[in-house]
């Protein structure tokens, strides 16, 4: 199998631009490695290039599957683990941008939910 190429200074550059733009300051992103399963019906795990990122408690993966190919999902726990609706992008701006309106949502989502059980404290 061919190898998945490392995110390139221009994909890293989408994905800095993007995160500045919703925290409205540089947020650090990792360059890391995930063994994710391609196929899903195979067993076969695949080393993939991987970008990882946290802000206020919630962490965020964007996994590389090929030259244009990204997945993504959010978590907080490990049993908190959310995707986007949408399996693979075949554009990394777009997998980002959707990538974080989904997590907006789901944190203003935890917010009211917080605010009606009373563990809002405000």
């Amino acid at each position: 199998m061919t190898r998945i190429p490392d995110f390139s200074e221009t994909e890293l550059e989408v994905v800095r631009e993007a995160l500045a733009e919703r925290w409205g300051r540089p947020v650090e992103v990792e360059v890391a490695e995930a063994e994710v399963r391609l196929d899903p019906h195979a067993f076969q795990l695949t080393t993939c290039p991987a970008l990882y990122w946290e802000v206020d408690g919630c962490h965020f993966v964007v996994i590389k599957t090929a030259p244009t190919r990204y997945r993504c999902q959010f978590y907080y726990r490990i049993r908190e683990m959310y995707g986007t609706g949408i399996e693979e992008y075949d554009d990394l701006g777009q997998c980002v941008l959707t990538l974080l309106r989904v997590q907006a949502d789901h944190a203003l989502q935890r917010r009211r939910e917080a605010e009606g059980s009373g563990e809002g404290g405000g």
